[in-house]
């Protein structure tokens, strides 16, 4: 990508009226940051195609039919041909797919496949496209708290979100859970084993909860989140799976019932809580003498400078348009960020009265930490 040498340059003052110099452009560096921004820019409008062709099945019939024309495309879907082509070219152009020019064929890779084709991939990351998709929808109210600092709570979000999130982090909650994460915690799993009670608070659609449930049938689990229509999608799956050892109830982190809980687990939750340190107390005066509390969050340094990557870069963008807003609409509003590190998220847990917080274990998108009174 090239631009005219006349570019026009940003308007500066001396300071006192009149014009200043304008700063030199590097054509150079303009190109290469235009190139960037093109290629973003290609990034962002390929999103909408990714849920377009998860809606319709394409990825999974792609896989299943393999190397296609999009003739034989449309007669394997039964979807109109020519939005099919241009939709195929698009993913193609993208790199999502592969194209054989010889053959007029397309297909998926393995690897292709095990991102946008298999739903119970670890790889799987097509629910992150339903979740920023619900972001551009919700611009205007994140914009109106721009402005007001009123906030925008979670259930005021695009129903795309609560799918889209679920979607996105039940791969690596599948992953890791039970095989890692919770063997990575003190006396935990042989607790489970034998018969503990559990609360998972933040629940959401209760997927972590849920793999909880069947890996420890001894042990009873109880999911709690303030938004009513995530608690009634997974009381419904919990009656649907006939699994008798969990349920799910509305209620906030500051003051869900129960006491004498052997394990707390907050899955990528507490960074969303308007008051995390009250949240901690309550969950320490919930605990058995002997509980813990597991924490998993995003994964992140404890400086900007530690963050500038790409799972910061998609972390942050998440918590500018979800996370922020629904912190700062709650009583509290800390709003800890996404990104908000291990040492921000041990001073909470610390203040709010866990003397013994350490990093159990990690994954390149998440940290697990361990607190105990």
């Amino acid at each position: 990508m090239s631009v005219a040498t006349s570019a026009s340059k940003p308007a500066t003052s001396n300071g006192n009226g009149s014009p200043a110099k304008a700063p030199q452009i590097n054509m150079d560096k303009l190109h290469a940051f235009m190139g960037r921004m093109l290629n973003d820019l290609g990034a962002a409008a390929t999103g909408s195609l990714v849920i377009l062709g998860d809606r319709l099945g394409l990825y999974e019939a792609l896989w299943k039919h393999g190397p296609c024309t999009s003739v034989e495309f449309a007669s394997a879907t039964g979807l109109h041909e020519r939005h099919l082509r241009e939709w195929l070219c698009a993913q193609a152009a993208a790199q999502y797919i592969e194209y054989d020019a010889g053959n007029e064929t397309f297909a998926l890779t393995p690897e292709q496949a095990a991102v946008f084709a298999d739903p119970n991939s670890p790889a799987a990351m097509v629910g992150g496209f339903y979740t920023i998709g619900s972001a551009y929808l919700d611009e205007p109210k994140i914009a109106e708290s721009f402005r007001t600092g009123k906030g925008v709570p979670w259930g005021d979000h695009h129903a795309c979100l609560f799918c889209g999130t679920e979607r996105f982090f039940r791969p690596g909650y599948e992953a890791n859970l039970v095989s890692n994460w919770l063997p990575a915690l003190e006396g935990v799993v042989d607790k489970l084993k034998n018969g503990a009670r559990v609360a998972d608070v933040g629940c959401g659609h209760g997927i972590s909860t849920f793999i909880m449930a069947k890996a420890f049938p001894n042990s009873e689990f109880v999911g709690f989140d303030l938004h009513p229509e995530s608690i009634e999608a997974s009381n419904k799956h919990a009656a649907e799976h006939g699994l008798k050892n969990l349920r799910f109830e509305i209620a906030t982190a500051q003051d869900f019932p129960g006491v004498g809980f052997d394990l707390v687990a907050i899955f990528d939750a507490l960074h969303d809580m308007g008051d995390p340190v009250g949240a901690c107390k309550h969950i320490r005066k919930a605990l058995a003498a002997d509980g813990t509390l597991m924490v998993v969050e995003p994964r992140a340094g404890d400086t900007l400078t530690e963050n500038i990557n790409p799972v910061g870069r998609v972390y942050y963008a998440a918590s500018t348009m979800i996370c922020t807003p629904g912190a700062i609409s709650q009583r509290g509003g800390m709003a800890l960020g996404a990104q908000a590190g291990d040492k921000r998220l041990t001073e909470v847990m610390n203040t709010g009265g866990f003397s013994k917080v350490r990093r159990a274990t990690d994954t390149p998108f998440n940290v697990v930490l361990e607190a105990r009174a």
